[in-house]
């Protein structure tokens, strides 16, 4: 499994891509960050990282292909 630096620096490129390439889906961020730990379970572990990073690139494949012309 991949560290959580590694995975915060991948989480960060591809907020950065999705703001600048697709600022359309920008106002799903906030929504995507409901699958990170919340005020009642704070930790933030590799595997909460994991699985944010894999809804945001989920998120951005489906919109690609329902987008193909982009």
């Amino acid at each position: 499994m991949e560290s959580k630096k590694e995975l915060t620096e991948k989480i960060l490129k591809i907020t950065i891509l999705i703001q600048e390439k697709y600022p359309e889906l920008s106002k799903y961020l906030s929504e995507v960050q409901e699958t990170l730990p919340s005020f009642e379970h704070p930790e933030v572990d590799a595997s909460a990282l994991a699985k944010y990073y894999e809804t945001l690139d989920e998120m951005l494949k489906d919109y690609l292909m329902e987008h193909p012309e982009l």
